[in-house]
């Protein structure tokens, strides 16, 4: 429902703006015809005739200057925010909670900290340690864990972090749920 809001009101300034049904339509690559649905159903929903239409032109009417005057700033600050927020994919930032075993901390984790930290230095590691066999992830608000392969509920998706050495068998459920393109390395 917030999207549709959103597109609505997106789809009314536009219009605003262009004072056209049909300019607004191809900038926003709709027909002119949704537009004046769309435009017709947040008129009906709030009770106020935002647009005074003739043939030949579309005004704002009083109503729909004083929400243009703020709705303006609003939009421009949602798409501030969504294109700041889109940038994070590009270098990773901000905090990750991990759980682990103190023997993964120790023998896992601990010897790529230093290149971690160097890669990646708007990524704050918050990192718990705790000797419990079985502890939800998801209920304890954290990113990811490191445990033994014994340790892992069927639900998680698991990544093997460090390379076997030897002829053992890595556990069948780690490897078969491997996410595609990740290789066996850790951090």
């Amino acid at each position: 429902m917030v999207r549709d809001e959103l597109s609505v009101l997106s789809a009314f300034l536009a219009v605003a703006e262009e004072r056209s049904f049909t300019r607004a339509g191809k900038r926003l690559g709709v027909s002119s015809s949704a537009l004046r649905h769309a435009i017709r159903g947040l008129e009906e929903r709030i009770g106020v005739r935002l647009l005074a239409r003739t043939t030949r032109s579309v005004a704002p009417t009083e109503a729909g200057d004083q929400l243009l005057a703020r709705l303006r700033p609003a939009l421009g600050d949602i798409r501030g925010a969504l294109d700041q927020v889109s940038g994070l994919r590009d270098q990773p930032a901000g905090r990750v909670r991990l759980c682990v075993s103190p023997l993964a901390a120790t023998m896992v984790l601990a010897p790529k900290l230093g290149r971690f930290a160097r890669d990646y230095p708007d990524v704050v590691l918050d990192v718990t340690t705790t000797n419990e066999g079985r502890f939800d992830l998801v209920a304890g608000h954290f990113d990811a864990g490191i445990h033994f392969g014994e340790f892992i509920e069927r639900d998680m998706i698991a990544v093997p972090v460090h390379p076997i050495s030897g002829p053992r068998s890595p556990d069948p459920r780690a490897t078969s749920q491997r996410m595609p393109g990740r290789s066996r390395r850790a951090i």
